[in-house]
């Protein structure tokens, strides 16, 4: 009985393609980002992926001690699993653990760039380690406000990463199918899959950028919270996503063709006008 309920277990190939699959399906998806078929497929993917996390840790199928080259190129892909929580974490939608989630987002996408730090996939510098403590709220004032030649060597890394994803996206597209129908050799699979660990390198740095900008807002705002009060006049007791999720709780938004933005889709905007900007550049 046990071995034929092993059986119906789902593999790890299936649990890993069933989670991707839902990851792009939530990428594209043109409902909002709070409806329920897409927070459904958020929700799945993610307890499929766990799951797949669970069973790569049971199989013992990666090593520190090992280098790249001793991965089979049929399991490189695997290596994907924390960047894919990573990016499903940041679609779930709820403005009073939007905090949690980005915390647990940003330690899958670290557990994903140290992994691929530590078998030297790339050449990149890993984001320092956040932690709790009060280092975090009392920075000094040259951390505060960076230097100009800092904040432009820092747009300057983040149009080479834009552009250098761009160039990744396009030979996986051209490899795509030959690659997925089985008739790429060894040696073209391996590449395919080593590109897209790249892309998601490039993938995780900017994310966990941006997470670390909306960390501190939130904190921010909490602090000040802290120190005025609820009941501060001046003070704005809920953000405006939070304002318009209260209100369809109840079915009382006001019908004048206001969009119903989450803190994702503001934050997707943003990148996407700023990925514009540096295409201008």
């Amino acid at each position: 009985m046990a071995a034929e309920d092993e059986l119906q277990l789902p593999r790890l190939p299936e649990l890993f393609e069933t989670g991707k699959q839902l990851l792009d399906e939530v990428e594209v998806a043109t409902e909002p980002a709070g409806s329920r078929i897409v927070q459904e497929k958020v929700f799945k993917g993610l307890d499929l992926l766990e799951k797949a996390a669970e069973m790569l840790s049971q199989l013992d199928l990666f090593s520190r001690n090992e280098d790249l080259e001793e991965i089979a190129s049929t399991d490189l892909k695997y290596l994907l699993v924390p960047a894919f929580q990573g990016a499903l974490t940041m679609k779930q939608v709820s403005p009073s653990k939007r905090l949690d989630h980005l915390q647990r987002a940003r330690e899958h996408f670290m557990n994903y760039l140290t992994q691929c730090h530590c078998y030297h996939v790339a050449e990149f510098e890993l984001p320092k380690t956040k932690n709790n403590s009060a280092e975090n709220h009392t920075a000094n004032s040259s951390m505060a406000y960076p230097s100009l030649v800092a904040m432009a060597s820092q747009r300057q890394a983040k149009i080479k990463r834009y552009k250098q994803k761009k160039e990744l996206e396009h030979r996986l597209s051209a490899m795509k199918s030959a690659v997925e129908s089985g008739q790429a050799d060894d040696e073209r699979v391996r590449e395919y899959y080593h590109l897209h660990l790249q892309r998601w390198i490039d993938i995780s740095l900017e994310e966990i950028e941006s997470i670390d900008q909306e960390i501190k807002i939130l904190r921010e705002r909490d602090s000040s919270r802290e120190v005025f009060g609820a009941g501060y006049p001046s003070l704005a007791t809920m953000t405006v996503s939070d304002w318009y999720e209260q209100h369809r709780k109840y079915g009382a938004l006001p019908d004048q063709g206001i969009a119903k933005a989450t803190p994702e889709e503001f934050r997707k905007a943003a990148q996407q006008q700023e990925e514009q900007e540096e295409k201008e550049e």
